[in-house]
């Protein structure tokens, strides 16, 4: 019997005729936002949360997409801070906000290296924050290659509170190549309540759930975590959603294509054997759909 760990969709938005449907896709999303106000009334929102301490925190390599991302990721309310690692050396446009180089890792191992040094130099006031060091309300570990729409930070923390998430991602556009149908954009949608957020492109932990998640296992690809996640979240009574009003683009290359498959597939089933985990089965199951932010 073949195990219950893996989506069994690589998300290939590749082919001319498949790109052609969810573009249209997209402009009609896209229209019923528009009609449903859907940028002011979370903007609405976003003018009414307070302040929070924000980490962003992301490794990348040479040619990545990573400074177009950066200025979707400031804000005027929150916070922010930026910790960013290089696989190599530092890039010029990056270099004032990369605190490692020359990181040799997978991506979670990658990542902890970045958080370590984040957590050294502690919280203003000289101390750590909590069991991890990290003193922030919310931490966004976020890929390299991501495309962000405009006010993104802002306008998804303030739906990530209204809705009193603890482990969120945003929604990927129909052209992204995304592994999990419910990581996908929904239409007149804000956020889906879920049982399962992805490792990537972009994840997002509550104060909560870095608690309990952090430092990440030391794994090379990472497959397999989304699911040991959605398990622990749901023994501690965590909330997980799917942001589908911030939808991110992830459309440079297919899921898997830098590393092999078949290790990836490895290594998940091996960190799995001895840990709780959601089947893959599940993971596609919406608990609550919400399409006003009003109470």
């Amino acid at each position: 019997m073949t195990p219950d760990l893996f989506s069994g969709d690589a998300g290939d938005v590749t082919h001319p005729w498949r790109r052609a449907k969810r573009t249209l896709g997209e402009v009609a999303f896209s229209a019923v936002d528009l009609a449903l106000l859907t940028g002011p009334r979370v903007d609405r929102l976003a003018r009414a949360q307070p302040g929070r301490r924000v980490l962003v925190a992301s490794v990348y390599r040479p040619g990545s997409l990573l400074a177009s991302a950066l200025p979707r990721l400031r804000s005027n309310r929150h916070d922010v801070t930026v910790a960013l690692g290089a696989v190599g050396r530092a890039e010029p446009a990056l270099a004032e906000r990369t605190v490692a180089e020359g990181l040799g890792g997978g991506k979670f191992g990658n990542l902890n290296r970045v958080l370590e040094v984040v957590a050294g130099a502690g919280a203003p006031d000289g101390r750590g924050g909590g069991p991890t060091g990290l003193d922030f309300d919310w931490i966004l570990a976020v890929d390299d290659d991501l495309l962000l729409p405009p006010r993104f930070l802002d306008r998804f923390v303030a739906l990530c509170e209204r809705f009193a998430l603890d482990l969120a991602q945003p929604a990927q556009t129909l052209r992204s190549h995304s592994a999990w149908r419910v990581t996908r954009r929904r239409p007149a949608s804000l956020v889906r309540e879920t049982r399962f957020v992805e490792i990537g492109p972009l994840t997002a932990f509550g104060r909560r759930a870095a608690a309990g998640l952090l430092p990440f296992p030391e794994l090379r690809f990472g497959w397999g975590l989304d699911l040991h996640w959605a398990a622990l979240a749901a023994d501690a009574g965590w909330r997980l959603g799917v942001v589908d009003a911030t939808p991110v683009r992830h459309e440079s290359a297919t899921v898997g294509s830098a590393y092999p498959r078949a290790e990836a597939e490895a290594e998940a089933a091996e960190f799995l054997a001895s840990r709780p985990h959601l089947p893959a089965s599940q993971a596609g199951e919406v608990v609550a759909a919400h399409r006003r932010a009003e109470s």
